[in-house]
């Protein structure tokens, strides 16, 4: 299945290859980037892959035992994107092909590899107003909306890996606007599934409701560099994005949200309850230096998913709680970078997880920009107040 999907992408760029005008492109925009002769539609096709170490050491109580090595291709995707028969109508479309992308199969997306990251269509219909259909990131925390291409360390902060909102189907309407002459307001709200990307068999519980509020009062950041990690553009100004999202999913079915397990009862129906989930965020940019803020919040009307009979819980518990993610950098002259993280993840009881603090310092050499560059990290986590683990990773990520 993999070799029959590559083909027909290889053989898709040859005959586009054969048949339209490639414009100039260099590294970092794209591997083929043209526009139709008759300006009826245009394509960038850019592929990229990341490539870590990780070495880790557990806690036994007296001493930290062995470490543990591996290797990985923590991500390797392939992205389209462009207009279609108007500028005004844009899309995208990302495919995952590692590991990690695929895995996740289940009898609601008939046991079949999760290829779609991305499959979206984003129609601006009036000024400063757009309505996006299809697949898709929900506008939820700052650290999910972020490319996994752009990040300041390495991966995702513990906040974000067990509240975020990630991608859903659905349809999305965003609209911006100017307060005076430089304060800009964003509005993005989204209906979705509520099960997460790649289901064909639902919707299975309710819909999902989610709506982002974005201020930033010193304007745009150059370049979008509230959507990315690191002061890459160097501000000259101070840019600030203070950013406030909520979340309901009604009659959710998975432990969280739209990700985690099904809930099942021992009839083979699904438990059901409602989950919201808040997020308030911040970014600060300036000549170099960058901050970055996050505080997560979820809550479940009734965690504790119960059986049939209606008092026997069936083991499955919805993760709540919530999370704070504190993260600094800043960026040398020379594209050398220097930063570091705080994540605090405090769990409701009823979930029988422990309380978790983690500390991550990182070192990031920049060759050409998010698009080529080698980045480090060391992490120590504390469970429960007592010592845990320690956790090395280097990386490379690499993107035309």
């Amino acid at each position: 299945m993999k070799f029959k999907l590559c083909l027909v992408l290889c053989l898709s760029t040859i005959l586009s290859l054969s048949s339209q005008e490639i414009s100039d492109t260099s590294f970092g925009k794209g591997l083929i980037n043209f526009t139709a002769k008759d300006s009826t539609f245009s394509i960038k096709f850019a592929p990229r892959f990341q490539m870590r170490y990780i070495s880790s050491w557990d806690h036994d109580g007296d001493k930290y035992g062995a470490a543990e090595h591996n290797f990985i291709i923590r991500r390797a995707r392939l992205k389209f994107d462009g207009f279609a028969y108007s500028p005004k109508l844009k899309y995208k479309i990302e495919l995952g092909l590692s590991n990690r992308d695929l895995s996740g199969g289940n009898q609601f997306n008939r046991n079949t590899p999760r290829y779609i990251l991305d499959a979206v269509l984003m129609w601006h219909f009036a000024k400063n107003w757009e309505l996006w259909a299809g697949q898709t990131k929900l506008p939820g925390n700052v650290e999910r909306v972020i490319s996994s291409g752009n990040l300041q360390l390495i991966d995702r902060s513990l906040l974000n890996s067990r509240f975020t909102l990630d991608r859903d189907i659905g349809i999305q309407l965003r609209h911006k606007f100017y307060l005076g002459d430089s304060f800009l307001i964003r509005e993005k709200v989204a209906l979705s599934q509520g099960e997460g990307r790649n289901v064909t068999e639902g919707n299975e519980g309710g819909l999902q409701y989610t709506a982002r509020l974005e201020l930033l009062p010193f304007g745009a950041f150059k370049s979008k560099g509230d959507y990315s990690g690191s002061d890459l553009k160097r501000e000259e100004k101070p840019k600030l994005s203070l950013t406030f999202t909520y979340d309901l999913n009604e009659n959710a079915v998975r432990e969280r949200g739209v990700l985690g397990d099904y809930m099942f009862k021992s009839d083979g129906s699904l438990y059901e309850t409602d989950i919201t989930t808040l997020f308030v965020d911040s970014m600060f940019k300036y000549n170099g230096f960058s901050f970055m803020g996050e505080y997560a919040k979820r809550t479940a009307d009734a965690p504790v998913a119960i059986d049939t009979d209606g008092v026997t819980p069936t083991g499955d518990i919805v993760l709540t709680g919530n999370a704070l993610n504190l993260q600094v950098g800043y960026l040398f002259r020379s594209n050398f970078e220097v930063a570091g993280r705080f994540t605090n993840v405090d769990y409701e009881t009823i979930t029988n997880a422990l309380p978790v603090k983690q500390y991550t310092l990182g070192f990031n050499k920049f060759v050409h920009g998010h698009k080529l560059k080698v980045q480090s990290d060391i992490s120590y986590t504390s469970v429960d107040g007592n010592d845990d683990n320690i956790r090395f990773r280097l990386g490379f990520d690499f993107h035309f």
